[in-house]
């Protein structure tokens, strides 16, 4: 395994961060719900989080959460569940219309409001696409799609690194072509790239290009995010992880988090369920065999999120194949 992989005092291992040198919990708490749920049921869930260990919290200015994470710091420290937040790694991310060069440092701005924080540890592009500037809702507008000023954003999220009001800047949902047109003129190279990544959507291409590049991937939907609009029972379903769950005496759930560590990259979990909340932090004591592992690699591939809420004629992506640049 990469030798910048260490283990903390807690028993989430952690991952040093190219572009900052910042160590970042490999497991991660999401905090997007779909459907939503009430501020007050997402700050008690964060709370049992972070009783049961988990320190990498990941929300976004348009989930609607970063005011009970804010809350749920303030009151974790408060009570004596953490001595401050530098025990905490947290993310969260540009929208799309904010993401316009100017609008940037604002948006970073009001998240930290919301979040009660003078920092973040991570900020990401959430999409590759921006949008009518002041339009906050999803899905956004066929019309109010705009294409990206790439290089304006970036520099903008680099200055926001530059000034401490984020440790280390990222991206969420972009291919290899759209990373490496990111390298190609960025001074600070993105730390991260979130997508969707499960034993169903392995992203082999995409796991090889970061590796490369020194790029940390980290999953969303590693379970296949049932219970969303665009997510599906086919992971937790699939016959195979069955199988590999049955003879290890592990759930599915477990399998699939395991899987994904031993690629080295990290994962957000997404369950306010406190016995989930605990099973799925019991994967670093144990590993897959050679053979599960073969077995796994041998899953057929789908993409569960198309992403076909961002493809608009007035805006920069016609078809899903533009949009993933052929990574389908």
């Amino acid at each position: 395994m990469d030798t910048s992989f260490q283990a903390p005092p807690l028993s989430i291992p952690e991952y040093i961060l190219s572009s900052s040198g910042r160590t970042m919990p490999l497991l991660g708490f999401g905090t997007a719900v779909s459907p939503p749920v009430g501020p007050q049921v997402t700050k008690a869930a964060i709370l049992e989080a972070i009783e049961l260990g988990y320190r990498h919290f990941d929300t976004a200015s348009l989930y609607g959460t970063e005011q009970p994470l804010g809350e749920a710091i303030v009151e974790a420290v408060s009570v004596g569940l953490i001595k401050s937040r530098e025990e905490l790694f947290i993310t969260s991310k540009l929208w799309c219309s904010d993401a316009h060069g100017e609008c940037v440092l604002p948006a970073l701005h009001r998240s930290l409001e919301n979040l009660r924080l003078e920092y973040l540890d991570l900020y990401l592009i959430h999409w590759p696409v921006s949008s009518k500037h002041g339009i906050y809702e999803f899905p956004i507008k066929q019309e109010d799609f705009l294409a990206m000023d790439f290089k304006a954003v970036w520099k903008a999220m680099e200055d926001c690194q530059r000034l401490g009001l984020t440790k280390s800047i990222g991206v969420s949902n972009f291919s290899c072509k759209k990373l490496a047109d990111i390298l190609a003129f960025s001074e600070i190279p993105p730390a991260v790239n979130q997508v969707e990544l499960n034993p169903l959507w392995q992203q082999k291409k995409l796991r090889e290009f970061c590796k490369a590049n020194g790029i940390l991937l980290t999953a969303y939907a590693p379970l296949g995010a049932q219970g969303t609009i665009w997510g599906s029972n086919r992971v937790l379903e699939c016959e195979v992880l069955k199988k590999i769950a049955k003879e290890k005496g592990k759930s599915v759930a477990q399998i699939c988090l395991r899987w994904g560590f031993e690629q080295g990259i990290s994962i957000l979990v997404k369950s306010f369920n406190r016995e989930r909340m605990k099973s799925n932090l019991e994967i670093f004591n144990w590993s897959l065999s050679p053979d599960e592992v073969r077995m796994i690699d041998d899953i057929p591939q789908t993409r569960l999120c198309c992403g076909e809420c961002y493809i608009s004629e007035y805006g920069p992506f016609k078809t899903i194949n533009e949009l993933w640049d052929g990574e389908i």
